[in-house]
């Protein structure tokens, strides 16, 4: 479950802000000489400004292939090529798009909630098969579910936690 938070939060990341992060070219992925490659294998990423993203591949032949990618990604940044770096400038969200990220944000903590509970069932069955089986009690079987139930209850506000701090984050101008 815990697991599940950290990819909750890792998604989060990838959701643009207002300010430029290198988290939000974290999913873009390259073909780079045939194969898919994350990008940030291929480039050194960095903000010299809050609101632009300078990329600069170590092989300078990479840089029409990271440009695509950039574009046909779902990031919605403009790449400008100058030969050997890659700038991308981050505009200022606008109300509508901010709305956009927190339904998008909504999303990733709804997959993290799911597979927390998916977590749960299959600690549930676990405890049922034991006392199935007959290598535990019918209340050891409850209070094993019982506990089960109390960290998915602990976790997914974890999530719900997570999610309002991220879709303040998006709101906030």
């Amino acid at each position: 479950m815990g697991k599940a938070i950290e990819s909750t939060r890792r998604a989060f990341n990838t959701i643009r802000t207002g300010r430029a992060n290198a988290s939000l070219l974290d999913r873009i992925s390259v073909d780079y000489y045939g194969s898919p490659t994350p990008l940030k294998s291929l480039a050194n990423i960095s903000t010299p400004d809050s609101s632009t993203l300078m990329i600069q591949p170590f092989d300078p032949s990479s840089v029409a292939a990271i440009e695509k990618a950039i574009t046909l990604s779902d990031v919605g940044l403009v790449p400008n090529n100058d030969g050997t770096l890659i700038r991308l400038n981050v505009p200022a969200l606008t109300s509508e798009r901010r709305k956009e990220f927190a339904k998008m944000a909504a999303k990733y903590a709804e997959e993290g909630r799911v597979s927390i509970r998916n977590i749960r069932r299959d600690g549930i069955d676990f405890f049922r098969k034991q006392e199935k089986n007959g290598d535990i009690s019918e209340d050891e079987s409850r209070d094993y579910q019982d506990e089960i139930q109390k960290l998915t209850d602990q976790y997914t506000a974890q999530v719900d936690e997570a999610l309002a701090a991220k879709e303040k984050d998006i709101m906030t101008v």
